[in-house]
């Protein structure tokens, strides 16, 4: 019963850090990369559509995205979405394709950007933290209950709290990466 809570725990809390992970992807560095609009929604036919599920999206030159949609007519959708979206890019588009290029990043919005990256790993740690304290109540309420013993409580209690610190870890490890990242120039 213990081990399935704990690997409750690390599935839960591997999710969060996989989706720190994707989240970070989105966030604009020095470099092209079609991550960076892959999950954009674009309104197509009146329904939310992810850019990558509409068009083709490359990267042929290490400061320049090129879109090229599926449907044409869904070019002007494209670069609407693009330009009410957070990348603060400008589109340019020749009828059939859309090219997006990827300016060089000012000493100041490096630093924002590295403050986003530093929130977003914290709310990850908070996500970690809230997985450690459902599991606790679980573990708790099943010591209440005379399914595990006091003993089997505390080792569990150490066993997820080891956890937490490994993913912990990891989230700290992913969040220096992309600082690391975007400080480059």
């Amino acid at each position: 019963m213990i081990n399935e809570f704990l690997a409750d725990a690390e599935s839960r809390m591997k999710k969060s850090v996989e989706s720190l992970r994707d989240e970070l992807v989105t966030l604009r560095t020095g470099r092209a990369s079609p991550a960076l609009v892959e999950h954009l929604l674009v309104t197509y036919y009146d329904v939310p559509t992810p850019l990558i599920q509409i068009a083709g999206i490359t990267a042929p030159e290490p400061r320049l995205l090129v879109i090229q949609p599926w449907d044409l007519n869904s070019l002007k959708d494209i670069e609407r979405a693009i330009q009410t979206s957070e990348l603060g890019l400008t589109p340019t588009s020749d009828g059939r394709v859309i090219r997006l290029a990827i300016p060089y990043l000012t000493e100041e919005r490096r630093r924002d950007l590295t403050k986003r990256v530093r929130q977003r790993v914290e709310e990850c740690k908070i996500a970690l933290r809230n997985v450690r304290r459902d599991v606790i109540t679980d573990l708790e309420e099943a010591k209440k209950e005379k399914m595990i013993s006091e003993d089997d409580l505390f080792r569990a209690k150490d066993k997820l709290q080891e956890l937490t610190e490994k993913y912990y870890e990891q989230a700290d490890e992913v969040g220096q990466a992309k600082e690391k990242e975007i400080m480059e120039v």
